[in-house]
């Protein structure tokens, strides 16, 4: 999904959009399939003013309104 794909989704669903939240759906957009931690990091090495749990609630939100899927990956031993 394109940045401006979850930017569209956003908006439809009431949301603003701060340059918080463009910034982490082009970190999404661009690294398709990483882990919430990556993403994470990915986000802080653009913008380290940007804290982990306003990653994360975007990501919630992201979820919660269809954009993005969670995949728990269990580890077997």
């Amino acid at each position: 999904m394109s940045n401006e794909q979850i930017i569209t989704a956003l908006k439809s669903s009431g949301m603003r959009i701060t340059k918080q939240r463009r910034l982490v759906a082009d970190v999404i957009a661009e690294n398709d399939g990483s882990s919430c931690k990556d993403i994470c990091c990915n986000v802080k090495k653009k913008d380290d003013s940007i804290g982990t749990a306003t990653v994360y609630r975007m990501i919630r939100v992201l979820e919660e309104i269809g954009v993005i899927d969670r995949i728990d990956i269990v580890k077997l031993k």
